[in-house]
């Protein structure tokens, strides 16, 4: 998906062990481990005249993982990728040196009908010496990632390791991202199961942590590794994610993650001048912001 404005949250606070914001990169946190952007997508009623048609636009030094709680979207790329990514199965592109994709609603879907998109898309920054690495992509069936229930709770291991697990998605660093459901109010202790810093995002519900309630549509992040500890309320279904920080800085404009300035402005450059590779069946073109 093509980032144009990050979102960054006026009300970020912190609340003893956890600072609170809207999701990443706002104010206080720009980073959770190599997690650094959230884009939560809905949930939105799709349908005649408001189809997803997100055109070919480039990225280059991280991997895009797009996650689907309802909707289907089609995921082509000048890999010669054309998937359509299901609800509850990863979509986990690599830019890497660079590639261009497209997001838009699958053709089945266009009949009339309005059905309803809601997910997440995800980027992870590589670790510096895969920056510049050959561009991929995977996808993930929903029956093939680790679920497990314990303590009255539900997870699914979306990516990387935790909780004793591992999922196949072909990660590039030491992550987590873990969807955990609960139906009656339940107890998360987090401690030693997973590792780096830890981040909750909450879809529906909420969560009680250092004496205060935190509702949908936030993200909480420890302020210390290996902390975390909170009360979901019956009904809460959040996701878990982090993992162990990288050491240098990222810098990020549009599409484009890097530790160094030189390869985002020559990519600034060379798409300006239309030199990464298209699709050649598709004539559409995001421009620079």
């Amino acid at each position: 998906m093509s980032n144009t404005d990050l979102i960054i949250e006026e009300r970020s606070r912190d609340i003893g062990d956890f600072l609170v914001g809207r999701l990443i990169p706002f104010r206080k946190k720009r980073m959770v481990g190599p997690f650094i952007f959230i884009d939560h997508m809905g949930p939105s009623e799709i349908g005649p005249g408001k189809y997803m048609d997100i055109g070919q636009h480039p990225h280059i030094g991280l991997s895009t993982l797009t996650y689907l709680l309802e909707g289907e979207i089609e995921h082509r790329d000048t890999l010669g990728t054309r998937q359509l990514v299901a609800p509850g199965a990863v979509g986990f592109m690599t830019s890497g040196k660079g590639i261009v994709h497209t997001e838009r609603t699958p053709e089945h879907l266009r009949d009339g009908r309005t059905f309803t998109a809601h997910g997440y898309q995800i980027w992870v920054a590589l670790p510096k010496a895969l920056q510049r690495m050959a561009p991929e992509f995977s996808y993930t069936p929903a029956a093939d990632l680790p679920k497990w229930s314990a303590d009255g709770l539900d997870f699914t291991l979306v990516a990387g390791e935790g909780f004793g697990h591992k999922s196949p998605v072909p990660v590039y660093s030491e992550l987590f991202m873990i969807e955990v459901k609960a139906e009656n109010e339940t107890l998360l202790d987090v401690k030693g199961q997973v590792k780096g810093e830890i981040g909750v995002v909450i879809v529906n519900g909420a969560i009680h942590a250092c004496d205060e309630r935190v509702g949908e549509g936030n993200m909480l992040v420890s302020k210390e590794e290996d902390i975390c500890k909170m009360t979901l309320e019956a009904g809460t279904h959040l996701f878990l994610f982090g993992g162990i920080p990288f050491e240098e800085e990222r810098h990020i404009f549009w599409n484009f993650v890097s530790t160094e300035k030189e390869l985002i402005e020559q990519a600034k450059q060379d798409w300006a001048d239309k030199k990464f590779e298209l699709m050649s069946d598709d004539n559409s073109y995001i421009p620079l912001p």
